[in-house]
């Protein structure tokens, strides 16, 4: 049976308006369309305000059972990504973060990073009845962040790397055809047809030894709950890659070093602890104690620039970084959010010094970190 597009406009326009008074579709729904709708008014209704015939109201009340209830409700009636978004506005709307304390709110929940993020924030609050649905919670994101992430990020570095270590005097079959033939072009022989190439340009061999340094420095105030996460699972695919060394720093207004967890990216975050002040320039100063080789190493410094520290200083850091050789990469964010809110004073301060800073999504971070490696400029997206 073919839908009728007119009604179907006004089915669509009865769940968006509610059912209020001045909807005006005129449109009665039932069966699962009706249950759609009530799990949209306990979200999205009106309040406080009095009920008036078929007026949306909101609200779960402060039931466990009944937000249970609504869990799973939005799984049934509405797609993954959908739920995803209607849990991040319960989370804000209706207090659902203290619900979130007890198990059976998790396993009702739609694990996604915004839900990492957010049992992350609760911190020393949750008991130890919960902490074991929580670690299965964002195992699970992690997990899924890995299998879409990892294998990327691996081929992008291991090009960049071997790039970087190109030689002059290369073995056979580590000779770069394309640029040794480019760089050899004043040598065609037209009576052969060929070039008699006299100088070799090829690779060296970056998985024999520790070719680069990653430092990923990262702001773990409550803003950058997402960036958190996927540095995690970031910082874990790097650290398992035999030529790069990679050290994982997490920052509030104290310092911790997490890079022997890297193994697991779960424990990882929860060795962080999400909120409280900002203080970028110890940060930095902690990271720059660690480089050993600045003319091989890459610092990630993924923050919103919101300093609480001495900002000059954490300027001239990041100046004598650079000016010792090593590349600096500054993230305003690196998740799917979009346009973040950050200092707009401290990010045209790094970009005078060289260091453009910038929003970066988790798929375009393996092309970013490839780019620093090998020197060249980064593929800053485009955010007109």
């Amino acid at each position: 049976m073919t839908t009728d597009p007119a009604r179907e406009r006004l089915r669509r326009w009865r769940l968006v308006l509610g059912g209020e008074e001045a909807e005006g579709t005129g449109c009665a729904l039932s069966g699962r369309d009706a249950a759609m709708d009530g799990a949209l008014s306990a979200l999205y209704g009106t309040g406080d305000k009095p009920r008036a015939g078929r007026e949306r109201a909101a609200g779960l009340g402060a039931s466990a059972p009944s937000v249970a209830r609504w869990l799973g409700d939005i799984r049934t009636y509405f797609p993954s990504s959908v739920v995803q978004v209607m849990q991040r506005d319960a989370i804000d709307r209706l207090g659902l973060a203290t619900l979130l304390l007890e198990p059976e709110m998790l396993e009702a929940a739609e694990p996604d990073v915004h839900l990492v993020g957010t049992l992350l924030s609760l911190g020393k609050a949750m008991p130890e009845t919960t902490k074991e649905s929580a670690r299965a919670v964002v195992r699970k994101v992690v997990e899924d962040l890995e299998k879409r992430l990892a294998t990327r990020t691996r081929a992008a570095l291991t090009g960049a790397l071997d790039r970087s270590a190109r030689v002059s005097r290369p073995r056979h079959h580590d000779i770069d055809w394309n640029r040794t033939i480019a760089a050899n072009l004043r040598h065609f022989l037209p009576e052969y047809g060929t070039v008699v190439p006299e100088r070799l340009v090829g690779y060296g061999r970056a998985s024999r030894s520790v070719k680069k340094e990653i430092v990923l420095c990262v702001d773990q105030s409550g803003s950058m709950a997402a960036s958190v996460v996927h540095a995690a699972v970031f910082g874990a695919v790097l650290a398992s890659m035999r030529s790069v060394d990679t050290r994982l720093v997490v920052f509030d207004t104290a310092v911790v070093d997490l890079t022997d967890q890297l193994d697991d990216p779960v424990d990882v975050l929860f060795g962080t602890r999400l909120g409280g002040g900002t203080d970028i320039n110890r940060a930095l100063a902690y990271c720059q104690s660690r480089i050993t080789r600045p003319a091989e190493t890459v610092v990630v410094l993924i923050s919103d620039l919101y300093e609480g520290g001495i900002r000059q200083e954490m300027l001239q850091g990041v100046a004598t970084m650079k000016a010792s050789g090593a590349q600096f990469v500054a993230l305003l964010a690196l998740s799917d959010e979009g346009a973040p809110a950050y200092d707009r004073e401290h990010a045209a301060a790094l970009g005078a010094l060289g260091v453009p800073a910038f929003a970066c999504t988790p798929d375009l971070f393996p092309e970013v970190m490839a780019a620093a490696i090998e020197k060249r400029p980064l593929p800053i997206p485009d955010v007109g």
